[in-house]
């Protein structure tokens, strides 16, 4: 009955528009008879005029005549209109016969007064025929075109509940394309195994997981992990975002999370991919406008649709998030989503395989460490990697060098981490003096500081919002803060404005950042991490992100009185490392003067020379080695330019060889011919394998030669000698001071019992 109904309204409505499209075609067509009408009298009297001597001056008299389709248009003499314009535009017009006696009696009124006159033959022509056509062909399309918007919108109506999925019947990973993840492998190829051959596992009862949920840090490698097991198993992978579920409509979510499982049916075996499946998972009742919306409803239909298949239908549910604290326990259950796997940052052996997995299709030069990379990309996720390699590349292409070398691929990681360098601003010589020992400050602290890590790169040239900056990168993944690295850590945060103050007796806003990371770090150690003597092992503040609804309405579970203990213990820790990093400076004040003159004459410094500066040279020295290395790099450049050039004229020989016997079996050229390219080819290989050979062995004879001098080791030894010394006397400071709080607290607890 609907359904009739409906059809019924689409067809007149039809109707209708056909109606009035046609109205207003009729409207819009020109008969020509835009004129006043006269009778046919009237018109020969009109003719007659012109020798007429009893006429009036203001009688209209006719000065031109033109007949067709039993019309007849008059133009009067000064007319505005043109004789070419009938009869479309004329003065006056009427009704006649195109063959008949009142036609003869114009014509020959016409001839006997001298009146102009035309006339067509009966009949329609080929416009007369074309205009009605057009008309009715546009009246057509345009009912057409009308039908085809209103069938859109229904069929958009219709399709509401429809996913917009993302299939692909076959990906093209594999886990060979994947490193830095054996562990998370390892559990994924269980589900590889079963969607290969599902007898091995039901033989035995045992039941797969239905889905796998992925949990990590963004850029870690979820949707590629879950890409491999899709392409491992060759079975078709369905994709779609959590956000493609959630609509403003009622009951939309839940109709596209049906047509989901629909579809999975229809194709099974395969996997079904949720990527940030938080958009849609969150935990129930926990919203700010109340429980029973539609992201709850499309919950509730996905919990239904994942226990509504067979275990072993073949149909394996994966998804991805960064927000697993904030899912619905109903989700998380077994029967669901049985596996959790937690894809981690990878570790420095894990960043190593993806830094030779992103390095296979660029051109990298020899000297690249791929193992010093990836101790110094520590926290890199693996979309870290690849986005910095790519960078590599462009700096090296916009250098003009033919591979890309160590230089670049720092820069690329400078680059990622905090932004381009901005060479363009213009600094004052006051304010590069400033920086400078800024950054020097920084820089020898963490040399100085047993568990700071070790200095990459110094720089005063502006980068990102900062002024300067001194990359310290770690030599391994630390997974745990230990106290001693938290209060060197912020002892060297203070570096800056503490060498400001030495230096100039004045401190600036250069230091804000500073300021935050050391405050936020000291916060963790006495809110979060225990590491507070007053305090002691609680807990006063979690880590997590704020849940909008749940955490908002959470009240802190300690006193006042307690609040205020942890802020003076804050406060201490800071002062203790500013004294601690002061004394540290003053100390040596030589070498702040000399990091800070070489920051001054290079604007950039790396590890070697800043383990120069702490060894006691001289800045022009460490110029002069410098300069020599950046020579000795253009040069090596230089010559991989050059014999790229002469390799590919080699092969443009190789091909003309190659186009010559061709030529010689067509007749084209002669075999004498021929041969003389052979030798002119041979002797230009001959050149060109000496000319390598003698490369080779220079670059040989380089490699032998000691990189590294003595004294640089031994710097290195003076300078671990001086972190364990450092920290002996840390520690030895630390337990006077226990010492000296027990005895506060023996005293004072005797007071009380007196």
């Amino acid at each position: 009955m609907n359904e009739k109904k409906q059809g019924g309204f689409k067809l007149s409505y039809l109707i209708i528009f056909l109606v009035v499209v046609l109205l207003l075609c009729l409207l819009f067509v020109d008969f020509g008879n835009n004129g006043q009408q006269i009778t046919t009298d009237q018109a020969i009297e009109m003719i007659e005029n012109n020798k007429d001597p009893n006429a009036s001056p203001d009688d209209p008299k006719a000065s031109y005549v033109y007949i067709k389709d039993g019309v007849g248009y008059i133009l009067v003499i000064g007319s505005k209109y043109d004789v070419n314009n009938v009869p479309t535009y004329s003065d006056y017009y009427f009704y006649i016969d195109n063959a008949g006696v009142i036609f003869d009696k114009v014509i020959e009124s016409c001839e006997t007064n001298g009146v102009s006159y035309n006339y067509a033959p009966a009949g329609m022509n080929f416009w007369d025929i074309l205009i009605p056509i057009l008309y009715i062909a546009f009246a057509i399309f345009v009912i057409w075109m009308i039908y085809r918007m209103v069938a859109g919108a229904n069929k958009g109506a219709m399709s509401f509940g429809k996913t917009k999925v993302k299939s692909y019947s076959m990906t093209k990973v594999k886990f060979s394309d994947i490193a830095g993840m054996e562990e998370e492998k390892a559990e994924l190829q269980e589900i590889v195994e079963f969607l290969k051959n599902p007898k091995k596992f039901t033989d035995l009862g045992a039941r797969i997981p239905k889905g796998v949920l992925l949990v990590g840090q963004p850029g870690t490698g979820k949707t590629l992990l879950a890409r491999a097991v899709a392409g491992e198993s060759k079975v078709p992978f369905i994709s779609i975002s959590g956000s493609d579920f959630v609509e403003m409509f009622v009951g939309v979510g839940a109709s596209r999370v049906r047509d989901l499982f629909d579809q999975a049916k229809k194709n099974k075996p395969c996997i079904v991919f949720i990527d940030e499946i938080d958009a849609v998972g969150r935990q129930r009742g926990a919203g700010l406008g109340g429980g029973n919306d539609e992201r709850e409803q499309t919950l509730n239909q996905l919990l239904v649709e994942m226990d509504g298949f067979e275990p072993n239908e073949g149909i394996i549910v994966l998804a991805a998030t960064n927000r697993s604290d904030v899912l619905d326990p109903a989700l998380m259950r077994p029967g669901r989503f049985d596996r959790q796997i937690y894809v981690h940052i990878p570790d420095v052996k894990g960043r190593e395989g993806i830094l030779r997995i992103h390095a296979r299709n660029k051109p990298i030069d020899e000297s690249v460490d791929f193992g010093v990379l990836a101790r110094i990309t520590s926290g890199f996720t693996g979309a870290d990697i690849e986005n910095m390699l790519n960078e590599s590349a462009i700096l090296a292409a916009r250098a003009g060098r033919p591979k890309i070398i160590m230089e670049d691929i720092t820069e690329g990681i400078n680059k990622v981490i905090m932004g381009p360098q901005k060479k363009s601003h213009v600094i004052t010589e006051k304010e590069r003096k400033l920086t400078a020992y800024h950054e020097a400050g920084h820089t020898i602290l963490a040399k100085s500081l047993k568990h700071c890590d070790d200095v990459q790169e110094v720089s005063i040239i502006p980068r990102g919002s900062a002024g300067g900056y001194t990359m310290s990168r770690p030599e391994t993944d630390d997974l745990m803060m230990s106290i001693g690295k938290a209060n060197d850590t912020i002892a060297m945060s203070m570096g800056g404005r503490i060498a400001e103050e030495i230096i100039f007796k004045d401190i600036t806003s250069g230091a804000s950042s500073d300021i935050q990371h050391a405050t936020k770090l000291a916060h963790a150690m006495v809110y979060e991490w225990g590491m507070s003597k007053k305090v002691g092992f609680l807990a006063l503040s979690s880590n997590s992100q704020v849940f909008i609804g749940r955490d908002y309405q959470t009240k802190n579970d300690f006193s006042e009185k307690l609040a205020a203990i942890a802020d003076e213990e804050i406060m201490s820790i800071l002062n203790n490392n500013y004294k601690r990093a002061k004394q540290i400076l003053t100390d040596k004040i030589e070498i702040l003067h000399e990091m800070a003159k070489l920051l001054m004459e290079r604007e950039t410094i790396y590890k070697e020379e800043v383990d120069m500066v702490m060894a006691g040279k001289k800045t022009e020295e460490i110029v002069a080695l410098m300069e020599k290395k950046e020579k000795a790099q253009k040069e090596k450049e230089e010559k991989i330019r050059a014999e790229k050039v002469k390799l590919d004229k080699l092969k443009a020989y190789e091909a003309k060889l190659v186009e010559g016997e061709k030529l010689v079996k067509a007749g084209v050229i002669s075999a004498a011919e021929l041969e003389s390219v052979k030798k002119e080819y041979e002797a230009y290989k001959k050149s060109l394998d000496e000319s390598l050979t003698v490369t080779k062995t220079e670059d040989t004879k380089e490699e032998k030669e000691p990189k590294v001098e003595k004294k640089t080791n031994e710097v290195k030894k003076t300078d671990k000698v001086e972190k364990e010394t450092e920290s002996k006397k840390d520690e030895k400071e630390e337990v006077v001071e226990i010492k000296e709080e027990n005895k506060d607290d023996k005293k004072n607890s005797g007071k009380k019992e007196d």
